[in-house]
């Protein structure tokens, strides 16, 4: 029976507080390493133990589900978590196997560790191949865990466009709004403007109507009518159509108006947001002269769509593209394996794309990750060699390969449908913010490319310290990007997060 989140947590001599007792022990081994408990890389690591492999999961929270399938926390008492979320019982059978290999002794799980950086390790014993993952854990503890093996499922964060009087309490990002009801069962205001792109839109609108808030308008940038040369893709994806009507019903029910091809240009308050500026878009997302409206509201949940996160991947070179969206993915081959040998990737690391297409990611890239990899019961006599996939593995994963496929033709056709116009700029004056952590404002960045000659994103962060912040210009990458004239490029840096500098310091020289 599918497990629920007021269970316990998994027994503590099962979750490890530094992972294995000796990373340098080639007993002590992980046969994979999953980084991301969400649900592509709780698919990969419950398919993994499975399978037979020694799975060490990582994950940045503290409880698994990821930004997708996040949930209250026991103690706040809630009848029914299940009901905030879409496909609850997904999660709920995979949970479930999980506790079960943990149980087991199969799974490793170690949460609230994020993983900072990980390296080619030294050989062990007979096995010349692995990876050590470098992690910082709770109350700035170091984690380090060898793996034979790397399955990135790092996520996604949001992507935010600036606007003037973004910067107000009460505005807030589309997908922190539904983390603060998922999580936290609290609404950011009593009237919420719901705006931005993308299809979050419409399950943020509608959570937040049912848990009580009222939502005057759900302000799309986008129009529908970009779906219509993808009438094939769509009829593929019958089970995504349903989900869009279910989304449209309860928007109707609550008396939610969608307003399609407008953008909230500004917000208005003093010691809170009281109101936005709603204006009609055109083609190319430039507000339209007279259009422009004001709705009262105490709060606004904005959000353009989702950036995959790659900073670990980025670091050891992984190769990229431009996705249909505009924001930099992972290039990935049949099996989810990236251009690095070792490491695989699933979920929104190789552009966006739900949950359904996560966990078909993550359990293609695990018995991929199987055929590969020994597992560590032999390891210790013997080099890893590739274990030979039985018939059975080869029709589930070609019914896995399909699947994958028709999702995500079905992602792609959404990220092309609202991807941002690039006239979106005009709606920023010379005194907004952009990156709010350096208070760099347009003007500056416009000078910087305009009289100082910065082209590219990296010198216009040099002249003004846009994204030099603690965020490290995951807020203000995209708009900057923007402001010069290039599409958002994959950052390649040596940290995926803040590392206290006793972790440096504690680095053997040649950095295992």
């Amino acid at each position: 029976m599918p497990s629920s989140p007021s269970e316990p947590e998994p027994p503590a001599d099962r979750v490890h507080p530094t992972g294995p007792a000796d990373p340098t022990d080639p007993t002590g081994l992980a046969d994979l390493a999953v980084v991301g408990a969400g649900p592509a890389g709780l698919a990969a690591a419950v398919t993994a133990a499975g399978l037979g492999l020694r799975v060490t999961l990582l994950d940045a929270g503290t409880r698994p589900g990821g930004q997708y399938y996040r949930h209250p926390d026991p103690a706040l008492g809630a009848a029914r978590p299940e009901a905030l979320h879409h496909d609850w019982s997904a999660f709920a059978r995979r949970e479930a196997a999980l506790r079960a290999h943990i149980a087991a002794g199969r799974i490793d799980y170690l949460p609230g560790r994020h993983v900072w950086t990980l390296l080619p390790a030294e050989p062990a014993g007979n096995d010349p191949h692995g990876w050590l993952l470098h992690a910082v854990g709770p109350d700035d503890t170091a984690a380090r865990v060898r793996a034979r093996a790397v399955l990135l499922a790092t996520g996604a964060y949001e992507r935010q466009l600036p606007f003037p009087g973004w910067t107000l309490p009460g505005v807030i990002g589309a997908g922190g709004a539904q983390a603060m009801l998922k999580g936290g069962l609290v609404l950011p205001g009593r009237r919420v403007v719901v705006a931005g792109s993308g299809p979050l839109l419409l399950a943020v609108a509608g959570s937040l109507a049912a848990a009580g808030a009222t939502v005057p308008a759900v302000v799309e940038g986008a129009s529908y009518l970009g779906y219509a040369g993808r009438v094939p893709v769509l009829l593929r994806n019958p089970g995504k159509l349903a989900e869009g009507a279910t989304y449209g019903g309860a928007l109707l029910r609550h008396g939610v108006r969608l307003l399609t091809r407008h953008a909230v240009t500004e917000a208005h308050g003093g010691t809170r947001v009281e109101a936005v500026t709603v204006a009609r878009l055109d083609k190319d997302w430039r507000p339209v002269p007279g259009t422009a409206r004001r709705i009262p509201c105490d709060a606004v949940a904005v959000g353009h769509g989702l950036v995959p996160q790659l900073e670990l991947a980025t670091s050891l070179g992984c190769a990229t593209f431009t996705s249909a969206d505009g924001t930099a993915a992972l290039v990935l081959d049949d099996d989810q394996a990236t251009s690095v040998p070792g490491i695989w990737s699933a979920g929104e690391t190789g552009g966006i794309g739900g949950a359904q297409l996560a966990l078909v990611e993550g359990e293609l890239a695990a018995l991929a990750v199987a055929c590969t990899v020994r597992p560590s019961a032999t390891a210790a006599t013997s080099a890893p060699t590739p274990a030979a996939p039985t018939a059975a593995d080869d029709r589930r994963a070609a019914r896995l390969r399909r699947r994958r496929a028709r999702l995500r033709g079905f992602a792609d056709a959404m990220a092309a449908a609202h991807r941002p116009g690039p006239g979106w700029i005009g709606w920023l004056d010379d005194d907004t913010d952009v990156c709010r952590c350096e208070e760099v404002p347009a003007g500056r960045i416009r000078e910087a490319v305009a009289d100082l000659g910065a082209r590219d994103a990296r010198t216009v962060k040099l002249l003004t310290r846009a994204g030099m912040g603690w965020c490290q210009g995951r807020m203000c990458g995209p708009a900057v990007a923007a402001l010069t004239g290039q599409d958002p490029a994959a950052d390649r840096r040596p940290f995926s997060c803040p590392v206290p500098l006793a972790h440096l310091a504690d680095l053997p020289a040649d950095g295992g």
